[in-house]
């Protein structure tokens, strides 16, 4: 599902920004079509700038995700399907009844960044269910993020059980928390010269700053869509949505120059109990550049008069706000499954990111949706990239790991390791030891997490 689709208490709001760094060029055109197996169905192109297109398709979203899109949605705000990545699967008598479209993005990896394919709105009508048309569509995505050559393809999964058949493995981990006001915090050096300013969120004062601190502080994980309409969304208001909350506002972070440091995006509720106010700040889209602006930031949206909870979503299971607590126990933590990953080109996607030790482990991967990945792979490298060759066969030199193309897009981002993946017979050690030497050169000194909901 697309940010505009949910109600502000299920996402009140998590990143969904476009870079501010340059980006390459625009991905080639796919024209490749999966037909189902079951009669009477057929997979066709959509164009979500066609009003009658556009109809279908949240009439096909409404019934897969049980939601009503307000108007208000579609006045307020970009709707954000993009043209020849927008793929559905009418039938002879209901006409469109399955849909699914992709983003074009570039996906945060360690060390740099990779062109991706952000896979969403992916929805069946309920009465055409178990006929094959998820089958048929996600071939269709995959197949089609080949040929414009993405190396990889990320989701968030609605129904998890589903995208692991495809090839997708779960990439990094996430903690929502729940504060309460006042929540004792630890002294970080050089918060001394910083302000925290409240304003209300404009996109015409707000927009670039929010995307220069994005991109600043964005982990391995974090996708950003190239189209900014994304990150516009942020500013909108859908009345629908808001819950009785307040219009959006803003905290920025600024150091004695006035540099921006840090931002957060929130609203908040009022509420009275019989002791008192029990307000509740819902903390949105936000970043940092560093630990103290991060305990400026928190510091501030803790401590707001009336309110009596903060709530914040996406945190990375290493975030410096979860290393300021005092008390870790005061706050009420979930913890809760993050991006998947789905290596769509092995040898692109792997040669794409840096490795935080020496590696020269031979993989051997077994892939039945792209059989181009199938095979055994050299990944010889390091810190500074890796060179990525398909062993012929034959070649004498052995196999370290053995995994299914899941597991590497598990261990993609560096947030899940090898030797945990071998520890859970998920992956099969072939070398004694290969599991620890490759998660030694697989991790990432951060955990990766993406913000976004998309």
């Amino acid at each position: 599902m697309t940010l505009t689709e949910v109600p502000a208490a299920e996402q009140e709001q998590r990143p969904d920004a476009s870079s501010a760094a340059s980006v390459p060029a625009s991905a080639p055109t796919a024209s490749v079509l999966v037909q189902p197996g079951a009669p009477g169905y057929t997979t066709v192109e959509l164009d979500p700038t066609d009003d009658a297109d556009k109809a279908a398709m949240i009439d096909v979203d409404e019934w897969a995700f049980s939601f009503v899109y307000p108007t208000e949605a579609l006045e307020n705000t970009h709707f954000v399907p993009e043209k020849g990545r927008t793929v559905g699967v009418r039938h002879e008598r209901d006409g469109l009844v399955a849909v699914h479209a992709s983003y074009e993005a570039d996906l945060r990896v360690p060390g740099g960044a990779v062109p991706a394919a952000g896979l969403t709105w992916v929805g069946v009508h309920p009465g055409h269910r178990r006929r094959g048309l998820a089958t048929a569509m996600l071939t269709t995505h995959l197949q089609r993020t080949a040929e414009r050559g993405e190396p990889v393809s990320a989701l968030f999964a609605a129904e998890p059980e589903i995208y692991g058949r495809y090839g997708y493995g779960l990439a990094a981990r996430s903690v929502d928390v729940q504060l309460g006001r006042g929540v004792a915090l630890r002294d970080v050096p050089g918060t001394e010269g910083l302000t925290c300013s409240l304003e209300r969120a404009s996109e015409d004062r707000h927009l670039a700053l929010v995307a220069d601190l994005l991109d600043r502080a964005a982990r391995p994980g974090e996708l950003f869509p190239r189209r900014d309409a994304h990150l516009r969304n942020y500013f909108a208001e859908v009345p629908d949505w808001r819950e009785g909350a307040e219009l959006r506002r803003i905290a920025v972070v600024r150091d004695a120059d006035g540099d921006p440091r840090a931002f957060c995006l929130f609203r908040r509720k009022e509420s009275w109990g019989p002791t008192g106010p029990e307000g509740t700040v819902r903390a949105g889209l936000w970043a940092a550049v560093d630990g103290a602006a991060n305990r400026a930031l928190w510091g501030t949206l803790t401590d707001l008069d009336l309110m009596g909870t903060v709530r914040l979503g996406g945190l990375a299971v290493d975030a410096p706000l979860l290393g300021q607590l005092v008390n870790l126990r005061s706050a009420k933590l979930r913890t809760a499954d993050n991006v998947w990953v789905r290596i769509v080109d092995l040898p692109a996607a792997l040669s794409a990111r840096a490795y935080a030790a020496p590696v020269d482990v031979v993989l051997e991967v077994t892939d039945t949706v792209l059989p181009a990945n199938a095979g055994r792979w050299r990944v010889e490298g390091g810190p500074s990239g890796a060179r990525v060759t398909r062993l012929a066969d034959g070649d004498p030199t052995p196999s370290g790991l053995a995994l299914d193309v899941a597991e590497l897009g598990a261990a993609y981002l560096g947030g899940i390791g090898l030797a945990s993946l071998v520890a859970a017979g998920l992956v099969r050690e072939v070398t004694p030891g290969a599991g620890a030497a490759a998660a030694a050169a697989f991790g990432w000194p951060l955990a990766p997490v993406c913000m976004a909901d998309f």
